[in-house]
């Protein structure tokens, strides 16, 4: 989620997280952000939640894995 306005907080975990990534996926804009209430209702959807000792501000993430069908050919997505 983007930070909040009038929050003054430096987000270096989401670098991180794009270098993580990076080594797997060579994709453009693979991570994105949305808005906080909209996170909250996608985490109540997820098949599993996993609570990690991270302390980093904005840290957190939800990943997406399944199948897409894009211009005839199928596709994995990992991360949305």
């Amino acid at each position: 989620m983007p930070v909040m306005p009038g929050d003054n907080v430096q987000t270096p975990i989401w670098d991180e997280y794009k270098k993580i990534i990076a080594k797997y996926d060579s994709r453009e804009d693979i991570v994105g952000n949305i808005e906080r209430f909209a996170f909250y209702e996608e985490a109540k959807k997820a098949y599993c939640v996993i609570a990690t000792s991270e302390k980093a501000l904005y840290a957190n993430v939800i990943l997406q894995n399944g199948m897409q069908i894009c211009t005839g050919r199928l596709e994995m997505t990992y991360l949305k």
